[in-house]
């Protein structure tokens, strides 16, 4: 994953733009949480990373999740809450395709 992709899809160091991938986010999943975005999901963990300005340390790669890293962690965490896959829509997902 690119820095770009992050800033590209509305994740800013001064916040989610708004129009944007980002706010449409934001705003499905505060509505399908009852009108809150929880801390680890998908537009938290990418608002992270737009804040800070670098996803080179995240794991999340073009070709795919990096095998050790803060992603891969994610990832088996995940998986775990979910009986043994990541759905789709999930935060690892999520995150990933951007």
């Amino acid at each position: 994953m690119s820095d770009q992709n992050v800033r590209n899809a509305g994740f800013t160091s001064s916040g989610i733009r708004g129009g944007s991938l980002a706010s449409s986010m934001m705003s499905h999943e505060a509505r399908a949480s009852g009108g809150g975005v929880h801390s680890g999901g998908p537009t938290s963990t990418l608002q992270g990373m737009g804040a800070r300005g670098s996803t080179h340390s995240s794991g999340f790669t073009s070709s795919g999740i990096s095998g050790g890293s803060p992603a891969s962690q994610m990832m088996s965490q995940e998986a775990r809450s979910h009986g043994g896959g990541t759905p789709r829509g999930g935060t690892t997902s999520t995150v990933q395709s951007i």
